[in-house]
């Protein structure tokens, strides 16, 4: 059976990290990379993930221009899974095909929506839209208050002189 860790991030840069495995694991065999995935096999309810990224056992990264889910040997310049030191410098990497597999060790994702892991898990309360309302009316009365006491100030300036 299929176990691997699976590394799930929002757009806030916040990351979680789930052990899957039997029938969870199986709804991220066989996907590739950029595909999209039930968030309820990590325990996201309402969550879709879509997959960015992943490594085997070794280490070696799965890229998303290598088909497959075998392993490749390409001569890189740069990009997942080689950083050159040197304008021009290149090296051959052993690098896994974008294929989820029984090989993979890990599966990044990301939520798809703004919605952050910790809401979905339950362990904050989401934001409402009113709070956001208010504070964008308390910001609009403190702009007016304060044009009011620069003209007060203004007045002032012009009866000293």
């Amino acid at each position: 059976m299929a176990e691997f860790k699976v590394v799930v991030s929002d757009e806030t840069g916040h990351t979680r990290q789930f052990e899957v495995d039997e029938q969870d694991a199986n709804r991220f065999l066989g996907r590739n990379l950029g595909n999209e995935v039930d968030g309820n096999a990590v325990g996201l309810d309402g969550a879709t993930l879509e997959l960015t990224g992943g490594s085997d056992d070794a280490g070696r990264p799965m890229r998303e221009d290598v088909s497959g889910s075998d392993l490749k040997e390409l001569l890189l310049e740069g990009g997942v899974g080689y950083e050159p030191t040197r304008d021009g410098e290149r090296k051959r990497i052993t690098v896994r095909g974008r294929q989820v597999s029984d090989e993979t060790a890990q599966v990044n994702a990301a939520v798809v929506g703004e919605t952050p892991i910790a809401v979905l898990l339950g362990e904050e309360e989401p934001e409402d839209a009113d709070d956001d309302g208010d504070s964008d009316v308390d910001a609009d009365e403190a702009t007016d208050t304060d044009a009011g006491s620069e003209e007060d100030n203004d007045d002032d300036i012009a009866d000293a002189e």
